[in-house]
């Protein structure tokens, strides 16, 4: 039988894709659903797009029932996986799935982590502390935000005169290319 991604996001949702994307045709695992706390999302329109089931679920939803755990187990879900998904998962869903929630953060963790610290505010942050190197951090979710192990980490190096839409850029290139290769082989190594 298949092992079975949940992908929670936010936004655009191009790692979402990119995940979806590796998986379409293969033989060992598949992303079963996408899950977003914003209807406007546009993660809704790609999964759509891969004919992949979706859910948009609100703050009390998440925080006070326990309607998406029940659904993610419904599904038989092996793997969540979070790509641009801004909430802190409450402890139940933790507990649901320990150690089976992943995360990418686009810096090297523990710098530049923590509360706020997401998308263009990382890429600020590195630039206007004078980094001369970034890159990304897949890890597992705790408790905390951006404290869980680390499971991969990729660099890049900042050159003088880059922007924010070139470090940007970098960063979401070894994204792409990086996250939906950990996610399988963090799949490979669950047993069946």
């Amino acid at each position: 039988m298949k092992k079975r991604i949940a992908i929670f996001a936010s936004g655009s949702g191009s790692n979402a894709q990119k995940i979806m994307e590796h998986f379409k045709r293969h033989s060992d695992a598949e992303v079963a659903i996408i899950l977003t706390n914003n209807p406007q999302a546009y993660v809704l329109q790609r999964a759509d797009n891969f004919e992949i089931p979706s859910h948009v679920f609100n703050r009390q939803e998440f925080y006070e029932t326990d309607d998406v755990i029940r659904l993610l187990k419904n599904l038989n879900i092996d793997i969540i996986v979070l790509a641009g998904f801004l909430w802190l998962v409450p402890q139940s869903l933790l507990k649901a799935f320990p150690n089976k929630i992943i995360n990418l953060h686009p810096a090297l963790l523990p710098k530049y982590g923590g509360k706020g610290m997401y998308g263009d505010n990382v890429h600020k942050a590195i630039l206007a502390a004078g980094e001369e190197e970034s890159g990304i951090t897949i890890h597992f979710v705790n408790e905390q935000f951006d404290e869980g192990e680390v499971i991969h980490q990729s660099r890049f190096k900042i050159e003088p005169g880059d922007t924010l839409e070139i470090v940007k850029f970098k960063g979401q290139q070894l994204e792409h290319h990086h996250f939906p290769r950990v996610v399988e082989n963090l799949l490979k190594k669950m047993k069946s």
